[in-house]
């Protein structure tokens, strides 16, 4: 049966981006469904998957990364200079696999993959 996993890492910190809020949508006919809102934990991940079982299946969907409050709650003093959201769109074409979708994150800038 295929899930859905995110984490984040703060690559200026050197560790996980901790208190990171994560909202995923699914994207239907040009509409956004809201489906979970999420914080990461202390390793920079979800306590359970976004998505499983029956939900997690073939689609486009968006992760919305709120990275502008998460560099706010940290006192880091560029937040909102420059990115205030990351919002990561990609597909899901396997319901019975695993899409790992983490996000690499600096004030900046930030990069995404899928991962295992």
């Amino acid at each position: 049966m295929g899930y859905l996993t995110t984490h984040v890492l703060d690559t200026a910190r050197g560790c996980p981006a901790v208190g990171l809020g994560i909202r995923l949508e699914r994207l239907d006919d040009g509409r956004a469904e809201s489906l979970s809102t999420m914080v990461t934990n202390d390793d920079g991940r979800l306590d359970s998957p976004l998505l499983s079982g029956a939900a997690h299946r073939a689609g486009t969907y968006q992760l919305i990364f709120s990275v502008g409050d998460y560099h706010a709650a940290i006192g880091d003093p560029n937040a909102r200079r420059f990115l205030d959201v990351v919002v990561v769109r990609f597909r899901i074409h396997e319901a019975d696999a695993h899409y790992h979708v983490p996000l690499l994150l600096s004030p900046y800038g930030y990069t995404t993959y899928r991962g295992s």
